[in-house]
């Protein structure tokens, strides 16, 4: 037997809704085992969407029986301390609320998957768990809502329906309004894990707290032709030997290229000899962990906006993007014409820190100095070309200068010119041999720091010059005629 309620139309006749479908329980089962832990994951661990998705989420949702102790452990907590629990609340609350008889098979399934919460670093779908769960979530309680409003038609006025239809509508609703003081206190005194991701320099590490962390933008400055383009490799090499992902864009050299220069990175072997030894390429390659995509675009033709595109392609597909490499940012084409190249300069820059910040991964990119710096022993920030307000958004800053000489000699030095992690205005020398890709950062000496103090503090009294230079022509302008 059918239940049937009426619905009114608007000319004012009555037809039968059939409602048994509305009043049918439903739960998370279709999406699988996975998705429901995944989604008790994030409540716990993201306090705002747990927040939000409290409003609409019932615990019998969840299939899994210890899912559903897991969960309302947070919430009861929640709602008896006003506040979100913490991981380590949470082993606390564990530990006393299920006893010590880990015989009980329940009490074990969810110790069990607790434990596995705290040895995982993150989720590869958490965007598609909190959208797809809310949406669920979100239709229950409108279902809800109709049946309800189905009862009240006859006896109640259309105000009321209304407004019982417009609450269920608004539960749900994005209700992140930003860190509360209060709320979040417990969240202030979590550790921050920056996941750096090594430079393969162990001093650049030992000062970057352990190379460029997830969100971080990294800059490599450097005149033409000095190798901005091999140091690049040379990062992302380093990262594939970790075991990451690297995503690397170039616009100037073909992808082939680029991924010569990787093979050479990795294998010692020089470039012009590694068609004589390919089979021994490959076998060196196939034992790495990380994996490596170039994508190459032709100059200023791709965008910020473009990357974003190919990442979320990748990302689609399962691909867990660990550094983005782009050769180099001043050959992007601006999202937004502007009318001084400065200003498009700067704005492609704060795109690429925000390409880091919502991929969390690294992003290291390169800078080309101006002529002031093509024959420097050390090339400060003041070399930069064009936009020096670029540097302002970058997280570490390291310039690469080679004179005449060095070229000759497979030398030169590198200038940590920034560094949020660490200590700056620091000089080291290097080798470099770029028939290899071939690159060491080497220990400091006072011969090579004397000489950047000594190319900062000209910089400086050039700046002063021309300041004075400026107020004075400024006072003969208001002088009256």
């Amino acid at each position: 037997m059918s239940v049937a309620s009426y619905s009114i139309n608007y000319n004012g006749t009555s037809q039968p809704v059939n409602t048994l479908s509305l009043s049918k329980q439903e739960d998370f089962s279709r999406f699988g085992k996975s998705f429901q832990e995944g989604l008790c994951r994030l409540i716990l661990l993201d306090r705002p969407f747990a927040d939000q998705i409290g409003e609409v989420l019932d615990v019998n949702f969840f299939e899994l029986k210890y899912l559903q102790v897991f969960c309302k452990k947070i919430y009861d907590y929640k709602e008896k301390y006003k506040t979100h629990p913490t991981p380590e609340i949470m082993t606390s609350i564990l530990r006393s609320e299920l006893g010590a008889d880990d015989s009980d098979p329940l009490t074990k399934q969810v110790r069990s998957y607790f434990a596995r919460i705290l040895a995982k670093s993150g989720h590869d779908a958490a965007d598609y768990i909190k959208e797809t769960s809310l949406d669920f979530c979100k239709k229950q309680k409108l279902k809800e809502a109709i049946l309800k409003s189905v009862k009240l038609i006859q006896s109640s006025s259309f105000d009321e329906v209304k407004g019982v239809i417009d609450q269920a509508l608004k539960l749900g609703a994005d209700s992140n309004f930003g860190h509360d003081y209060l709320k979040d206190f417990e969240a202030r005194f979590v550790p921050r894990f920056r996941y750096p991701v090594s430079t393969g320099w162990k001093q650049m590490d030992n000062i970057s707290g352990g190379g460029l962390g997830k969100g971080e933008l990294g800059v490599v400055i450097a005149p033409t032709g000095a190798g901005k383009s091999m140091v690049l490799a040379h990062l992302g090499a380093q990262a594939i030997k970790s075991g990451k992902c690297v995503v690397h864009y170039t616009l100037e050299l073909q992808d082939t290229v680029t991924a010569n220069r990787y093979d050479s990175c990795i294998t010692g072997i020089e470039i012009k000899n590694l068609l004589k030894h390919k089979e021994e390429v490959l076998d060196a390659i196939n034992d790495i962990e990380g994996r490596l995509i170039v994508k190459e675009y032709p100059t200023k033709t791709a965008t910020t906006q473009t990357i974003m595109n190919h990442l979320e392609k990748l990302v689609c597909r399962g691909i867990d993007v660990g550094m983005v490499i782009v050769d180099y940012a001043d050959l992007l084409r601006p999202v937004r014409q502007r009318n001084e190249k400065r200003t498009e300069l700067e704005s492609i820059y704060e795109e690429l820190r925000a390409v880091a910040q919502t991929y969390e991964c690294p992003v290291w990119t390169a800078s080309q100095t101006n002529r002031s710096g093509l024959n420097a022993e050390v090339v400060t920030m003041e070399s930069i070309s064009e936009a020096f307000s670029k540097c302002f958004v970058a997280d570490f800053i390291f310039s690469l200068s080679r004179t005449v000489e060095d070229k000759n000699t497979n030398t030169g030095r590198v200038y940590i010119a920034k560094n949020r992690n660490g200590p700056d205005g620091l000089v080291f020398p290097i080798f470099m041999d770029p028939a290899s890709v071939k690159i060491n950062v080497l220990e400091r000496d006072d011969e090579t720091q004397q000489a950047a103090y000594k190319n900062k503090k000209d910089a400086l009294e050039d700046l002063k010059e021309k300041y004075k230079k400026f107020r004075k022509k400024g006072k003969e302008d208001d002088q009256p005629n």
